[in-house]
């Protein structure tokens, strides 16, 4: 308990003066006034008498205070104010103070004591707390705070240990030191976890990062008197708020966010947008002052330092007095009605006005949070602010607007727009240089969830609210949030071929499953690989506006050392030393590309921007990559951020073949520039075809722009490995090329060498054959072929050479995707010289089927078939397949026991498609010895139309698909079929 006879550090004489101002103004001891408190919980001191009047915030506790409070870091001592305090300033509802207001009603009276006690235990807490730190700790708190300042903060002794402002050990160390009475700890500090490691840096206040969480906001924030006779109802108020959110409703359509599977408003940013406000009685522009506010952010601050129970009672705080929502970060936004909507600023306008309904136009600002905002309406009183109910009917979702001139990620071509934006099937390439394959990917970024659980992927990346506004910081932040290797991000890799507890790489056939699985565990998916990383990605750039693309790169380099070349050591045989190569050539890898404007780096390196959420190497601490500028990564500018050096690497390296000798000697017996970023495709716009941009990432091979990019790529830090004693030997007049033939998994096919001499002398060569299973990222897994042979080479002449390699020899360890590499190495006797070349193969994999019975028409069932005929001169086991169709059914899946050869399985799963146009149908199969077997088809479909003719509006029209023709125009010129369940309205 308070008691005058408690001292209290430095205000012992003061307080018991105030303490005796008190009594004399309302007859009340200090005691009595503190009567109630659990004092074994400093915080609720402050906190208890607030839930007793609320809805009032601390500004008008602050009130009650005649003279501000000097700032803590001032020399003023605090006693003066003390001795010069008292309460007799008028709080809004409340009676002057002094001895009138004991004639005042009980309740009355017993509000004035609890506003009192809050303030005074609020300033003896914050105080204690002031007056217990030492001279270092008090330099971290903000220049010119006052006790108020802390006081809104709510800081709690018990979880001081918690506020990255202060030490808590020391604080807790020093508040015993000073014997405070009043303040005592509920939890030993023995018991207490120490703070926890942060990547924040110096901050006043911790970060907000979450768009899930609210306060609860103040229906009635009273910020003056109360005149005798106050009534609401004599003003303005909000009855409904029609947000016109539908899909078929002009918001979504004008925005493109009508494909969302989601009822609230969806709106991108920097464009206008309509909502419908009904009242009590009609709105008067002269008399009625009204604004809309939005709201993203919550106090997370008191709920991190006080607890969540006591952060409920302490109720909401007037926006511009708490620390959160705050209008510089773009957490709080106040919307004024405007004469005319300005482009670039926040603004709405009255369109029109009908009854008692108003209809506005809100204008978004092209740089504000991409989040779901919640919507509230303000009308002004002269008592107060009266606000509407929490409702999330109202909640709005503002995306990225790639059709705003003033987004930074904006895309002037409305054919890629619609495919880097809107569509939401697409094709990923993969294979080897010289067996391209391509497999479809449902990246669903319109289903139902997706878009909060893409909200929810930038919660636990801790990305700062404010921070949600830049494309360059969330593609950063995302591409180390899907990896799982050091976050607990969204997907987990495996590269070794074991997928226990997880779904193979091979079988996902798009986004949905995995994010949405992803959103409800909170734990990583297992498992993917680089396709389904960037399918991940590519998902969840698309979802939030972002115009995003998947890239293929054949023959990638994954460069260990960052020495811009991948280095291969060899024995003085020509054999692979493959404890000293650390390098590795992919077969081919899968990054993404997302389309803004780069503001950070000088102009003309906006547009694509490789990003790669493929866990590869380390970037400031965390596997991610990029954004990098791809017109930085042509020209060699790898100084500029972000990993643009790695890329490089990636795609236009050089394969220096080194052998090493007894001595210790190096000597580079080969360099080839041409092996690495042989082919970069994507797909193309509008089709599933392949689309070669090699020449975005690098200018052709051997021509002089391409070696000058790799020296201003040199220039501009990469350091080069210094190779001691290292001896580059010329080049030889004989070469070394070889071919693998095509072949179907389980058959046999040969590998054959070419030696070419085109000099005058006779040479003799040792060549050495290697063939090994490999993963797909050119790591060796084992070695299942080895054949050395010699060749006599005539001058002028050329010699072939034939290598069988049989089904035997590799059927019974093969990985996921079928991929073989066979490394050749040749030695001539006569100069010592070693020729070395490597190629990667990939075998045809069977392939399955499918096949759609019943009506093509939207809302009604149809049947799918999957077939597929094992022709693998084995049994399968363990087979697994899974079915997809965006707008057509959710994800299926069908196991099989086992699937005997030369047989034939059929699979038929019944769907109602939900929506129309050019949909597909895409299927995989895994087992334990198959994976990667895919196929897709094409559908049309259709979906209800609404079709207006002059003033007779016609709704639920489901027409039949056969013959069906869509114009190019607007309006639908010709719909032969039959019209069924047709109704009017005018």
């Amino acid at each position: 308990m308070f008691s005058s006879e408690i001292r209290l550090p430095g205000l012992s004489s003061p307080w018991q003066r105030f303490s005796s101002l008190l009594k004399d103004s309302l007859g009340l001891s200090l005691s009595q006034l503190s009567s109630g408190f659990n004092l074994e919980s400093p915080v609720s001191c402050f906190l208890h008498p607030l839930s007793s009047v609320s809805p009032h915030s601390l500004a008008s506790i602050r009130g009650l205070f005649p003279s501000p409070l000097p700032p803590l870091c001032s020399e003023k001592p605090h006693e003066e104010y003390f001795e010069n305090l008292l309460p007799v300033k008028n709080v809004a509802g409340f009676p002057k103070w002094g001895r009138s207001s004991r004639t005042t009603s009980s309740h009355s009276s017993m509000r004035c004591q609890a506003w009192l006690r809050t303030a005074v235990a609020g300033l003896v807490l914050t105080h204690q707390l002031y007056s217990g730190l030492t001279a270092s700790e008090t330099g971290r708190v903000e220049e010119g705070w006052d006790l108020w300042d802390l006081l809104e903060v709510g800081v709690d002794v018990q979880k001081q240990d918690d506020w990255q402002g202060l030490n808590g050990h020391k604080e807790k160390e020093h508040l015993n030191r000073r014997d405070c009475n009043i303040l005592t700890m509920s939890q030993p500090a023995s018991q207490k976890k120490p703070p926890s490691a942060s990547l924040n840096g110096r901050r006043a206040l911790p970060p907000n990062f979450s768009n899930a969480e609210e306060d609860e906001v103040p229906e009635m924030e009273v910020t003056g008197l109360m005149p005798k006779g106050f009534n609401l109802k004599d003003y303005l108020q909000v009855v409904n708020v029609n947000m016109l959110s539908s899909n078929q409703e002009i918001n979504k359509q004008q925005h493109h966010t009508d494909r969302y599977y989601n009822p609230k408003l969806i709106v991108r940013r920097g464009q206008p947008y309509h909502i419908q406000i009904e009242f009590t009685r009609p709105y008067k522009p002269e008399k009625d002052i009204l604004w809309l506010e939005y709201i993203i952010a919550r106090d997370s601050q008191l709920e991190n330092l006080v607890g969540k129970e006591k952060y409920c009672r302490f109720g909401a705080r007037k926006h511009n007095h708490s620390r959160y929502p705050q209008v510089n970060k773009g957490t709080y936004i106040q919307i004024p009605l405007v004469e005319e909507l300005k482009s670039g600023a926040w603004g709405a306008k009255v369109m029109q006005k009908e009854g008692n309904s108003v209809n506005l136009s809100i204008m978004s600002a092209p740089d504000c949070i991409v989040g779901k905002f919640r919507l509230y309406v303000a009308v002004w009183t002269p008592s107060g602010i009266i606000r509407t109910k929490r409702n999330s009917a109202t909640d709005t979702y503002i995306l990225f607007n790639p059709w705003c001139q003033e987004d930074s990620v904006f895309l002037d071509d409305e054919k890629e727009r619609e495919e880097y934006v809107l569509n939401d099937v697409g094709v990923i390439f993969y294979g080897d240089i010289n067996d391209i394959k391509t497999r479809s990917w449902n990246y669903g970024q319109f289903e139902e969830g997706l878009l909060d659980a893409c909200l929810t992927i930038m919660d636990r990346a801790q990305l700062d609210l404010s921070g949600r506004s830049n494309p360059i910081k969330i593609s950063r932040v995302a591409s180390a949030m899907i990896n799982a290797r050091d976050d607990e991000g969204v997907l987990a890799g495996s590269w070794d071929n074991i997928y226990a507890y997880g779904v193979p790489p091979s079988a996902w056939t798009g986004s949905v499953d995995i994010i949405l699985e992803y959103h409800s565990s909170a734990s990583p998916v297992r498992y993917g690989q680089c396709w389904v990383f960037a399918g991940v990605f590519n998902t969840f750039l698309r979802c939030l506006g972002i115009p995003g693309r998947i890239i293929t790169n054949y023959s990638s380099a994954h460069d260990n050392n960052a020495n811009l070349q991948l280095d291969i050591f060899m024995d003085e045989e020509g054999i692979v030393d493959h404890k000293l190569t650390k390098d590795s050539v992919w077969n081919y890898h899968c990054w993404n590309e997302a389309w803004m404007s780069r503001p950070d780096l000088p102009v003309g390196f906006g547009g694509w921007q490789a990003v790669d959420g493929t866990p590869q190497e380390t970037s400031d601490g965390m596997y991610r990559c990029g954004p990098a500028s791809v017109q930085a990564v042509k020209h060699g500018h790898v100084c500029f951020q972000f990993d643009a050096a790695f890329v490089f690497a990636e795609v236009n390296s050089d394969v220096v073949y080194s052998k090493t000798m007894k001595n210790g000697t190096r000597v580079i017996e080969q360099i080839d520039t041409t092996h690495i970023g042989k082919l970069i495709v994507t797909k193309d716009i509008g089709s599933d075809r392949m689309k070669d941009i090699t020449e975005q990432y690098k200018f052709r091979e051997g021509t002089d722009e391409e070696r000058l990019a790799l020296e201003t790529a040199l220039m501009y830090g990469i350091k080069k490995e210094a190779m001691q004693d290292s001896v580059h030997l010329p080049q030889s007049d004989v070469d070394m090329d070889f071919e693998v033939e095509n072949a179907v998994l389980g058959s046999d096919f040969k590998v054959t060498i070419t030696f070419r001499n085109s000099g005058h002398s006779r040479h003799t060569a040792t060549a050495y054959l290697s063939g090994n299973i490999v993963f797909y990222t050119g790591v060796k897994k084992n070695e299942f072929k080895s054949q050395s042979f010699d060749v006599i080479l005539e001058p002028s002449s050329s010699k072939v050479e034939e290598v069988l390699i049989r089904s035997s020899d590799y059927i019974n360890q093969l990985l996921d995707q079928a991929s073989l590499h066979f490394f050749i190495t040749a030695r001539l006797n006569e100069t010592k010289k070693i020729l070395a070349k490597q190629k990667t193969s990939v075998l045809d994999i069977p392939k399955l089927h499918l096949k759609v019975q019943g009506e093509k028409v939207v809302g009604k069932e149809m049947s799918v078939t999957v077939e597929f005929t094992n022709v693998v001169k084995q049994k399968l086991k363990n087979v697994s397949i899974r079915l997809d169709g965006p707008g057509i059914l959710k994800t299926a899946l069908k196991t099989f026991k086992e699937i005997p050869e030369n047989s034939t399985l059929t699979w038929e799963e019944k769907c109602i498609p939900r929506r129309a146009g050019l949909r597909k149908l895409i299927a995989s199969l895994t087992c334990d010895t198959l994976r990667h077997v895919y196929v897709f088809l094409f559908l049309l479909k259709l979906l209800l139309i609404s079709i207006n003719f002059n003033r007779l509006q016609f709704t639920e029209i489901c027409i039949h698909l056969p013959d069906l023709r869509w114009p190019e125009g607007d309006g639908i010129k010709e719909i032969p079929g039959f019209i069924t369940n047709l109704s009017y309205g005018c």
